[in-house]
């Protein structure tokens, strides 16, 4: 096993990534220390220890060669499994889902690290598995990578966790999708897209007489539910279930074009905002900084995913193209959520914003996740 970083990779090192990476960073800690005003807790001091343990880990990952990381996917997959199955048994309840280890004063949240070993398992199989005159992957081919997909899924779900679910299936199928599948499985998803557009116009949206019958809707917990209600009708239960959203939408429309100030947001001051550090740090940012500001937060993103894209295309082995391609789909879909909860596009899941939202395991297994392209960018050159 390589370990340190040699002068001819430094050339190859993507300094653009790593800036782009630190200035949403620095942004998300000065964020917070108005979304955490007095009398709650400062959590911004909390969260610069957690960016330097996520540096201090990026590092780490950077120092080893990622042929190593290769061979050790499987045993990172399987222990990100025995953890979250240790859920169940030594889990702590908090916000109705048993979601997290509690390790005196930390929180540990084994699904945020599912997200990278999910990837690292799906692209050593993508590697494994290609043959040059092999023909695309269908339907039937596609059995594994499916299982591999569905274990971690299922295991989210039943914490519940909703959220984290739609992100692990999103994540997953943008890697199955990018290893050059047959016309039917992309006709497959559109039609699964389509039974789930029927479904929630039947469960939802279709009037009828009494007795109703729905189709996953007794499935959903009552909150989860809720949500969707609420997504399809954001006039109905201000007080109630679209209270979170409606307070959402009035600090981002009160932001205007430049925004009131650092510290002068008047729902982030009265905290009017729930979970104004975490799932709707996006509305604290948007209340204060305006909309100018917020095309600057999007743009930094689109250079994080800009610079994963081509470490993907320019990397010389299919495992790093799918870990890049992967940890790229894991952000992506992660801002594209958020931030269309915080404005009311898309139904309150309770999606944190990477590097931005408050929390210590979203942030390290992002800052994971990207050490693990700046490792694949530096050592294209080797193979």
């Amino acid at each position: 096993m390589q370990l340190g970083i040699e002068r001819r990779m430094v050339p190859h090192v993507p300094w653009g990534l790593i800036g782009s990476i630190l200035a949403v960073s620095a942004l998300g800690i000065w964020n917070l220390a108005s979304a955490s005003r007095p009398p709650h807790n400062p959590v911004w001091t909390n969260q610069m220890i957690n960016l330097l343990v996520g540096v201090a880990a990026a590092i780490a990952v950077c120092l080893v060669d990622y042929r190593f990381i290769y061979r050790m996917a499987v045993p990172v997959y399987l222990l990100n499994i025995c953890a979250l199955l240790a859920l169940k048994v030594l889990g702590h309840r908090a916000k109705g889902a048993e979601s997290w280890f509690a390790l005196g004063p930390l929180r540990l949240q084994p699904a945020e690290f599912m997200k990278i070993g999910m990837v690292l398992m799906l692209a050593k199989f993508f590697h494994d598995d290609y043959r040059p005159t092999d023909d695309s992957y269908g339907l039937v081919r596609l059995w594994r990578p499916v299982l591999i997909s569905l274990v971690p899924m299922g295991l989210v779900l039943v914490q519940p966790d909703l959220g984290t679910t739609m992100m692990l299936l999103f994540t997953a199928s943008t890697l199955i999708l990018f290893a050059k599948v047959k016309r039917s499985v992309v006709v497959a998803l559109g039609v699964a897209g389509l039974l789930v557009a029927g479904i929630i116009w039947n469960d939802y949206i279709r009037e009828t007489a009494e007795p109703h019958r729905t189709l996953i809707r007794q499935l959903l917990k009552h909150h989860q539910s809720q949500r969707i209600a609420s997504w399809l009708d954001p006039e109905r239960d201000l007080r109630g279930s679209n209270y979170h959203s409606a307070q959402s939408k009035i600090a981002v429309g009160s932001g205007g074009l430049t925004g009131k100030g650092w510290g002068q947001g008047t729902q982030t001051g009265l905290f009017f905002l729930p979970e104004q550090h975490t799932d709707f740090i996006f509305s604290v940012w948007a209340e204060e900084h305006g909309f100018l500001m917020c095309l600057l937060l999007i743009a930094l993103y689109g250079c994080i995913l800009l610079s994963a894209m081509g470490v993907a295309f320019n990397s010389r082995d299919r495992f790093g193209a799918f870990v890049s391609v992967g940890v790229a789909a894991m952000i992506f879909w992660q801002v594209f959520e958020n931030i269309g909860m915080v404005s009311g596009l898309l139904p309150v899941t309770g999606i944190t914003l990477p590097l931005m939202s408050y929390g210590g395991s979203s942030l390290v297994s992002v800052m994971l996740g990207l050490g693990l392209l700046v490792n694949i960018s530096m050592r294209r050159h080797i193979f």
